[in-house]
């Protein structure tokens, strides 16, 4: 089969397009022909090496435990093993395989059943639509479940979201009005009207405005670009307000980790770090709201497998409104 190979880090030449071995399903899994993947922030960090964490996992001086990235998947199962009784074969399905083995850049993967990492796709969802949900919209959903924005009060509350139109942001908005919520976006110049036909009450230009220095405060900053200090975000929450960190700097999360817990203590204003949890009943819950017709994903550009580098690149230059995706080549 075909493959993206990552074979070291930090520029997307590194992308090697290249045959390799088809993986072969054991007793318990199903063998996936993948017709789409998506780009997420986890890729990018783990192509440039940074935080440097990421290298624990994927390899120390250059990629050796994980080659062919790409955490969410979307496409049919081919081949199943004896053991497996949830899937068939020709069934559509898409999930988030970052706790089992990544390898989307590619034509086939092969997924655990007992890994819990895959859910059925809707007919009425594409492969691409499908391919763009598993990672940001979970993130978008359980960051503003930790941020409680789904406890109704009298009043709505005010949800800022730092970084609101990339993939996490393009989930984030609609999900935050869905709950109720009057939402601030933060983006930068030229996607000022994209963050507002997401369904934001509110956009700032952070090119134009620091919203820390506004004297604004918010209920909840949900925050996936982490382009401020703790401090900073600490003095525009409100009283009770919480702050729920999804993306940013290696600075920033130490920051968290060694300060944020003593302000959640000794303070009403509460701080603190989303993990990534791949979880199938909450990617059943977006997939409802999907066929309801109250999200929809947002797709800005889609890379044939052969244009992996490409793709990247254009990701990390930070252009992106919403997901960028890979796509196998026949489809293009």
């Amino acid at each position: 089969m075909k493959a993206s190979v990552l074979t070291n880090y930090q520029s997307p030449d590194f992308f090697e397009f290249k045959e390799v071995e088809k993986p072969q399903p054991k007793d318990n899994d199903v063998l996936i022909k993948i017709y789409a993947t998506a780009i997420n922030s986890w890729d990018w960090e783990i192509l440039i090496g940074k935080p440097f964490i990421n290298r624990l996992m994927v390899g120390l001086l250059k990629p050796t435990k994980i080659k062919i990235l790409g955490c969410d998947i979307a496409g049919r199962i081919e081949a199943v093993g004896k053991n497996v009784k949830q899937f068939q074969v020709g069934d559509e399905v898409f999930g988030d395989l970052s706790n089992c083995g990544w390898g989307g850049f590619a034509e086939y993967v092969c997924v655990s059943e007992q890994a819990n990492a895959l859910s059925l796709k809707p007919t009425s969802m594409s492969f691409e639509q499908a391919a763009s949900i598993p990672q940001a919209a979970l993130l978008a959903l359980q960051g503003l479940r930790k941020g409680k924005i789904e406890t109704k009060t009298e009043q709505a509350k005010k949800v800022l979201i730092n970084g609101a139109s990339g993939g996490v942001g393009s989930f984030a908005v609609p999900l935050a009005k869905l709950f109720g919520a009057e939402v601030t976006g933060v983006c930068s110049t030229n996607k000022i009207d994209f963050v507002s036909s997401l369904g934001a009450d509110k956009v700032i230009d952070y090119t134009r405005e620091d919203f820390t220095k506004n004297a604004q405060h918010y209920d909840l900053i949900l925050d996936v670009k982490g382009s401020h200090s703790i401090f900073d975000y600490r003095r525009s929450l409100s009283p009770n307000g919480i702050y729920v960190m999804v993306g940013g700097s290696t600075k920033l999360i130490y920051q968290i980790f060694l300060l944020g817990a003593w302000f959640s203590i000794f303070t009403s204003k509460k701080m603190g770090l989303l993990l990534h949890k791949p979880k199938v009943s909450d990617l059943d819950y977006i997939k409802n709201l999907f066929e309801k017709d109250k999200i929809t994903p947002v797709i800005d550009k889609c890379y044939p497998l052969s244009k992996v580098a490409e793709a990247m690149r254009y990701y990390g230059e930070g252009h992106a409104k919403g997901k960028v995706l890979i796509t196998m080549d026949e489809n293009i």
